[in-house]
Order: C-alpha cells, then sequence, then structure tokens
C-alpha cells in the first residue's frame, strides 16, 4: 500500500505572529518556520502503518518556496521514503493546491492521502475536501482514529454529538485531526539519513496547472486588545455592569 502525505511550511506555532505596518499580510522576515502540525500527524500516521506492516512506500510532497525543501527533509527524517517539492514562491490557494495534489495523486497511485485538517496560517480547512472531490475519492475528515483493513478504512471522528465512526473503501483522502497521535521526533541519525532520500523538484507548470489567485487579501488586522478585568464589590454590583455596560443580560 502506497501513502501520498503532502505537509505545508508554515510560521512556527510557537512564534507571535505579526502584522504588516500596510496591513498587506503576515510579517515572515526572521521567522522560524516549520512544519504544519496537523501535516506532523499526518506523517507520523503513515510512520506508524509503515511500522505495522500495513503500508510499503511513503511519499511526501509540498507546494512552497524552495526552503520547503527543508520541511519535506523533516518528513523524510521522520521516516517517509520519497519526497516531491512544488516550487512556488507564491501563496497558492487551497483550490490550486488540491488541483496540483491531484496530479501528483494520478501519478503515484496512492491508496491513500493523509491531509491535516488545516493549516495553522491560513485555517482554511478546505484542501482535504477538494482533492478527494477533484480525484472522485472517498473521503473522511477530522479522524481521531485509523484502521485499515481488507480494502477498507474505519476512521473513528469527534462531532458535536460524541465519537461517529465512518467506513470509507480505499482509495480515500483522510484529513487528520489533534488527537489522533503524537508526531515523533526525527532522531540525529534519521536526519542525516534523509539528506541522501530521493528528492524531486517540480514546477505548477510541469503539472499543467494555473495557481494564479481567484482571492485578494483586502487587510490584515491585529486581533484587538483584551481589556483588563475589574473587580465588583456584590452580585448586584454584578448584575447592573452586564445589563448597562456589556449588553450581556
Amino acid at each position: 500500500m502506497k501513502v501520498l502525505v503532502p505537509v505545508k511550511r508554515v510560521v512556527d506555532y510557537n512564534v507571535k505572529i505579526r502584522v504588516k505596518p500596510d496591513g498587506t499580510g503576515v510579517d515572515l522576515s526572521n521567522v522560524k518556520m516549520s512544519m504544519n502540525p496537523f501535516d506532523e500527524i499526518s506523517v507520523e500516521e503513515a510512520v506508524r502503518l509503515k511500522e505495522a506492516g500495513t503500508v510499503s512506500e511513503i511519499v511526501v510532497v509540498s507546494i512552497g518556496p524552495a526552503k520547503a525543501e527543508e520541511t519535506l527533509r523533516t518528513a523524510l527524517a521522520m521516516g517517509a521514503d520519497r519526497a516531491v517539492l512544488i516550487e512556488a514562491e507564491e501563496a497558492v490557494e487551497p483550490l490550486a493546491v488540491a488541483k496540483l495534489l491531484k496530479k501528483v495523486a494520478a501519478a503515484e497511485q496512492p491508496d491513500l492521502v493523509f491531509v491535516g485538517k488545516q493549516a495553522i496560517d491560513d485555517d482554511c480547512n478546505q484542501t482535504g475536501q477538494m482533492l478527494a472531490a477533484l480525484m472522485g475519492a472517498s473521503q473522511a475528515t477530522f479522524a481521531s482514529k485509523v484502521d485499515l483493513e481488507g480494502g477498507k478504512a474505519q476512521i473513528t471522528r469527534e462531532v458535536d454529538g460524541g465519537i461517529q465512526v465512518v467506513e470509507v473503501t480505499l482509495p480515500a483522502v483522510i484529513t487528520t485531526d489533534l488527537r489522533l497521535n503524537e508526531p515523533r521526533y526525527a532522531s540525529l541519525p534519521n536526519i542525516m539519513k534523509a539528506k541522501k532520500k530521493p528528492l524531486e523538484k517540480k514546477t505548477p507548470g510541469d503539472l499543467g496547472v494555473d495557481i494564479t489567485p481567484r482571492l485578494a487579501v483586502l487587510k490584515t488586522n491585529e486581533p484587538p486588545v483584551r481589556k483588563s478585568g475589574i473587580r465588583v464589590s456584590s452580585v448586584a454590583e454584578l448584575v447592573q455592569k452586564l445589563k448597562t455596560e456589556s449588553g450581556v443580560l
């Protein structure tokens, strides 16, 4: 069984985001970048399935600038076998990403595609669903547990009412949620081995996909500063302020 895992290079989740002074976007200068956390979970799940003998090959793919090669090398160090980098210096929207991934999937013919449920930079939560639609494949979103058997995947997912279990026929696209697993840290020997693993480079033009943006970011603002709280002397005063000042009651 072959698994395809897209990974994205994003601002590290520990970094405090800064908005550009002109409001045109997020300031990325001198900012630490890393693999999208949900994509780390996808890679980890694929590696665990390979260690269990269920998966024979893991191919990771990233769409982004040349520096995204570092993200792919991290995935290779975690246990992936091969990598594909589709170089695009400009931002690529979810639909264009899905179209590019469809081309890669058509060439690789994976039995399973693990996609992080969303990227922490744009929070779109669209690529996995769009990819499944374009591929005409089964899809299961927000997976917190994955069981494979007999050409089918049983997915446990958390919903508002509790736990839902769905079954899909392979090939399928599965988007991963936080509680699926805990990603491993790549060891130094594996990091060194990853440097020798094959990494193929392509461009959107090579795949015949137009990545011209269809959306325009009009303005980016910092979140409003949270006001400090106050201490009230009685319940009556609290109720009064909730009525007159906050408008809650």
